[in-house]
């Protein structure tokens, strides 16, 4: 290859466009939306009890109603809690299936569908007198969140160019954060929080949801899905082209192309092939340690215990200091993004673990010694906002975005479908019982998730590769010719590679 030519390709594998931009922009919406509904169903809960109590003695239709149980609210009230979970569950288990039937991008034009019923739902359920319509309008966003946040990291890492892949997948949890914090802003009882103005609190998930349905027109599809999955090579290239902003794309074709051939030489690889194949075990076992790595870091545990925390810490106004946990969750994924192509992946989320795993022995003993000495309440302060800036630099973005380096093309779907799955079930684990083993732990609970951290560290220093710099079919092609994940040389391909023994297991 001629000099001149090949430092021209690699040009057009690291330019940032406009299109890419757009792209990048309009995907990581879905995620916004993602964030928001997790985290704008805890500032109005009073209030919106309220309205399940009202709705309740109404539907008696007798001159003086008796109120709601208590153990019926609380059930009704963990039901909308935990609905979105379950949604989010059940859709993150058809990711895979959903994005190779319409499209990456097509599918999350569809999945908007979701977030509008499920919107208008939860808009309308104080108009309607109906807490079931609450309840049905939080599954469906969870429905829809489950498959945002497959299909976001899945079209941003193809999408991206191989030097910025990173930085960009990091945006998805940019923008989950970004969406928790501007729900917990709007939640104040001086905002929207309000007896009169809490449905449209819960209504303006919607927004995102009409802005993404605006700009993806003027956004391409994958083009690795139109090559790899639909064989469509002229559409792949006008793709290309599009978001590289160059003529020739032929470097970024040829990968495809070779990422291809290889998977023409397999089978179509299912959810319960992605199990059975030996080549697949390591992979699908880091993707879905890092995913649990990410929800049984204790993460949760440390937003319940928050307020009391900060009450504790006589902060005047434990809802605002809630807030400033939410300032550093988001500023600490704004430092990982810039963090995460120049100190890579793997160190990262073992820098992060280790962090998160310190602040956990401190916030026991703060814990432990608060009734006894005072002033170490402030301690118990430094730990949440420590902790949350460890979360934030390597277990947050991290398990989002490597499942889909991790994988090729073919088995890729299957991948984030599992690791969505274990992720969200997890998720949905910690939110049932957490509270019960808080009540029996007391302030040592965190060292049972120090003692995971601990074991989360140490599964990623011997296990997880590096993948910063490396394109997919590199990193595929580490696990097949590597019996240690340790090794990260990435060998150049030859012919010989698929005659050798080893790879007609």
């Amino acid at each position: 290859m001629v000099p001149g030519r090949k430092e021209g390709l690699e040009d057009t594998g690291s330019r940032i466009t406009s299109t890419l931009v757009l792209s990048v922009f309009t995907a990581v919406l879905g995620s916004l939306q993602f964030g928001y509904n997790i985290g704008v169903i805890n500032a109005p809960q009073k209030v919106i009890e309220q309205s399940y109590n009202a709705t309740w003695m109404e539907r008696q239709g007798k001159e003086e109603p008796t109120p709601i149980d208590p153990d019926t609210l609380t059930t009704l009230w963990s039901l909308s809690v935990a609905i979105f979970s379950i949604g989010g569950m059940i859709s993150s288990f058809m990711v895979g299936i959903v994005s190779e039937w319409l499209g990456r991008k097509r599918a999350m034009i569809v999945n908007n569908a979701l977030a509008f019923v499920g919107g208008a739902l939860m808009g309308l359920a104080q108009v309607g007198k109906s807490y079931e319509m609450m309840i049905l309008g939080r599954f469906l966003i969870g429905v829809f969140s489950g498959f945002a946040s497959g299909l976001v990291p899945m079209y941003v890492g193809e999408i991206s160019p191989t030097n910025l892949r990173g930085a960009l997948g990091t945006l998805h949890q940019l923008a989950i954060v970004t969406g928790i914090l501007i729900a917990q802003v709007f939640g104040l009882d001086t905002i929207l929080g309000t007896k009169l103005l809490w449905p449209l609190l819960m209504g303006l998930t919607v927004v995102p949801s009409a802005l993404q349905l605006l700009l993806f027109p003027f956004c391409p599809e994958s083009p690795r899905y139109l090559y790899i999955i639909r064989n469509k090579e002229s559409k792949a290239k006008e793709s290309l082209k599009r978001l590289t902003g160059c003529t020739d794309v032929s470097a970024a074709l040829n990968e495809m192309k070779e990422e291809k051939r290889r998977m023409d030489m397999e089978r179509k690889v299912s959810i319960l092939e992605l199990f059975r194949s030996r080549m697949y075990r390591q992979p699908l076992l880091i993707a879905v340690i890092l995913q649990l790595s990410q929800q049984l870091s204790g993460i949760n545990a440390i937003f319940y215990y928050s307020t009391d925390i900060f009450t504790k810490a006589k902060v005047t106004n434990a809802a605002y200091a809630t807030i400033g946990a939410g300032v550093i969750n988001t500023v600490f994924t704004i430092i990982s993004v810039f963090l995460v192509e120049r100190a890579g992946r793997r160190t990262l989320h073992m820098l992060g673990l280790a962090g998160m795993c310190v602040c956990a022995f401190l916030m026991t003993a703060a814990l432990a010694l608060q009734e006894k000495v005072e002033s170490i309440s402030y301690l118990s302060m430094v730990s949440v906002f420590g902790f949350v800036a460890f979360f934030e630099i390597g277990p947050g973005p991290i398990p989002w975005f490597i499942v889909a380096e991790l994988f090729s093309q073919g088995p890729r779907p299957a991948a984030m479908a599992v690791a969505g799955f274990a992720n969200w079930t997890c998720n949905f684990i910690i939110g049932m019982s957490f509270p019960s083993i808080a009540d029996r732990c007391g302030p040592y609970v965190f060292l049972i998730f120090a003692v995971l951290l601990l074991v989360f560290l140490g599964f990623t220093y011997l296990k997880v590769p590096e993948t910063r710099g490396r394109t997919f079919d590199q990193i595929a092609a580490g696990f097949r010719r590597t019996p240690s994940l340790l090794d990260h040389e990435v060998k150049p391909y030859t012919e010989l590679d698929e005659l050798s023994p080893g790879n007609h297991d």
